[in-house]
């Protein structure tokens, strides 16, 4: 009797125990799968504070979950990005340092490295740090950059050659199209720049700077009839405003006053910078 009742113990014990290694089993199946969609939902929310989030918003986010996880080298890149897109260069500078100190430090990380001291005028830093980086890597973002810092030593034929592998490098050559047709501009190779930004505007209809910087380089060559582009008014108006007062500096001034005239007449609300260009002129 006293047998029967330890085994019935025992056999109580063992269901006890198999019950609770089935709890234990499904508990961690549960803590895995909560675990998985917290890093998906981090994953999410990164990906959106490095996009479409206010700059700064961005930089507070990262700078708080990489002090909480200081060893997680992606959230320092998060950080990283989201300074320079802050236009916190100097920051980003420090941050993307440390970053290429750590163990898991890419090519790419130095490639932004780079980029951060090109930002902050350190070219000869930006120089050294492409130097230290493979052939073999072959990015968009790093002959860009190579070609910048060709540029800035008026390595010309070395800069062409590079802008024209980061074209070849990328689905969205309109930036590097427009840095390449203004290297053309300080060359004065005006014509070539012409082509160049035209190009850019072709890829990428958004491209303002491209559109400002193609009517430069056509009142080089005093040619001061707008170009047929994509704009909106507001956009027309400060592009004839440019064209206006690059007229005035090739010493073309009556007609530098007339596109200025056109510019305050062209935009929608009041053009306050064309006016006192304008005013300046008469006086």
């Amino acid at each position: 009797m006293r047998h029967s009742f330890i085994l019935s113990l025992c056999l109580a014990g063992s269901f006890a125990l198999s019950g609770c290694e089935d709890f234990m089993s499904e508990k961690n199946k549960v803590d895995r799968t909560l675990q998985d969609l917290n890093v998906v939902d981090e994953t999410n929310l990164n990906d959106v504070m490095l996009t479409v989030a206010d700059p700064d918003e961005a930089v507070t986010y990262f700078k708080r979950a990489s002090a909480n996880a200081p060893e997680r080298i992606d959230l320092q890149r998060g950080l990283g990005q989201s300074l320079i897109r802050a236009k916190r260069n100097a920051e980003a500078l420090a941050v993307w340092k440390k970053i290429t100190e750590h163990a898991d430090a890419s090519d790419d990380d130095r490639v932004d490295l780079a980029d951060a001291q090109i930002r902050t005028g350190d070219w000869e830093g930006a120089e050294k740090t492409l130097n230290s980086i493979p052939p073999t890597h072959e990015t968009y973002q790093r002959y860009r950059l190579e070609a910048m810092v060709a540029d800035s030593k008026k390595q010309w034929k070395k800069a062409d050659s590079f802008y024209e592998t980061a074209v070849g490098l990328t689905t969205r050559p309109g930036g590097v199209m427009n840095n390449w047709g203004y290297s053309k501009l300080t060359r004065g190779d005006y014509p070539e720049a012409e082509r160049l930004f035209g190009e850019a505007i072709r890829q990428d209809g958004k491209l303002f700077t491209a559109k400002n910087n193609l009517v430069l380089a056509r009142a080089a060559q005093r040619n001061y009839s707008m170009p047929v582009l994509p704009m909106t008014q507001i956009e027309r108006a400060q592009l004839l405003h440019t064209m206006g007062l690059s007229a005035v500096k090739q010493g073309d001034v009556e007609t530098g006053k007339g596109l200025l005239r056109e510019a305050i007449e062209t935009h929608p609300q009041h053009f306050e910078e064309a006016v006192r260009s304008l005013r300046a002129l008469e006086s």
